[in-house]
């Protein structure tokens, strides 16, 4: 078996199996491949990289997958081509939301559940603060009825900039 990452016109990105990369061009002829989200059956496969193996003495025993430590690392899909004028201007119209919404606010960088936490809880003066927080961090402060939102875009910090 084989595994595509496919994406379809939308930008809908999604995975299937096949027994070969014939076998994937004759379902996509027979009509036989769709996106899952929209119903597609306008299908390219998306780059992939190689799966190359480490070899047996390079795998520590025990090794478990790495999770997403920030929101910024999950992976986001990927689009061909041009994007369509309207989703450019919408983005523009996000950047310009983003960079508003974070004028007067402070860089806390992973100080941000803690920071949140502490205004919260009356341990701090309330303040705009934005930063990074693990996606456990953040699910823990919402169950703690803390209001926080995620960026529509990344945020480079302040040290990291040029």
């Amino acid at each position: 078996m084989i595994v595509f990452d496919l994406h379809c016109e939308s930008g809908h990105r999604f995975e299937g199996w096949f027994g070969s990369s014939a076998d994937f061009a004759k379902q996509q002829e027979r009509g036989l491949v769709s996106c899952p989200d929209c119903g597609s059956q306008e299908i390219v496969k998306a780059p992939m990289a190689p799966a190359v193996p480490r070899k047996a003495n390079q795998v520590s025993a025990g090794a478990k997958p790495r999770l997403p430590e920030t929101v910024d690392d999950v992976p986001q899909p990927v689009m061909q081509g041009k994007l369509p004028p309207q989703v450019v201007k919408a983005l523009a119209k996000l950047t310009k939301a983003q960079e508003k919404a974070l004028q007067g606010s402070k860089w806390v960088g992973r100080d941000f559940a803690d920071r949140s936490r502490a205004m919260h809880y009356g341990e701090r003066d309330t303040e705009a603060i934005h930063g990074q927080a693990s996606l456990e961090e953040a699910a823990s402060l919402l169950d703690e009825g803390i209001t926080i939102a995620p960026l529509p875009f990344p945020i480079a910090p302040p040290d990291e900039l040029n």
